[in-house]
């Protein structure tokens, strides 16, 4: 009777090995175990093919969504969402833009982006133009621009010797008939 025998993992399982691997484990563990729990297969001829089409397949599968991501890594490059806020004083806004913020700006834009793709080291709290990182499938991030636009721009104050504003003198001034 063998004491040791080769199989493969269909799951991790810890301090043995992770999913796919073929791994040498007692003869007991593996039947008590590990195959009614279906955590592991018998390493036959047949399952190892078996395993390594899968593993071909899979790659196969990563590969062509890579290349997808990468394709729409390079279309979101292009692209620029503008979100305004209301701004105080040198130019800080009352709040901050968030990830979900930037998320429903890129939603309407046509992307499909949840807040944990967009990639923010803080909230932005500043106008003006940011870059913000949004992680697609397959590991690939793409660079968006953010345009943070004031939504009510601070006043303007007259100038010495002005009163009124040009706007104010333009409506107060009879109309010509």
């Amino acid at each position: 009777m063998p004491k040791n025998i080769k199989v493969i993992l269909q799951e991790d399982v810890d301090n043995l090995g992770q999913v796919g691997e073929i791994v040498d484990v007692r003869a007991g563990y593996a039947r008590n175990f590990l195959v009614p729990r279906k955590k592991a297969v018998v390493a036959s001829l047949a399952s190892i093919k078996h395993l390594e089409h899968q593993k071909r397949l899979t790659e196969k599968r990563k590969a062509q969504l890579r290349d997808e991501s990468l394709e729409l890594a390079k279309k979101m490059g292009e692209v620029q969402v503008s979100i305004t806020a209301k701004v105080g004083e040198q130019d800080k806004l009352f709040g901050s833009v968030t990830a979900k913020d930037i998320a429903v700006e890129l939603t309407k834009a046509g992307h499909a982006v949840t807040a944990r793709n967009v990639k923010l080291e803080h909230p932005i709290k500043t106008v003006g133009m940011h870059k913000v990182d949004v992680r697609l499938q397959a590991g690939v991030m793409a660079a968006v621009k953010v345009w943070v636009v004031a939504e009510n721009p601070p006043p303007v104050e007259p100038k010495e010797g002005e009163t009124e504003k040009p706007a104010d003198k333009a409506a107060a001034a009879p109309a010509a008939g």
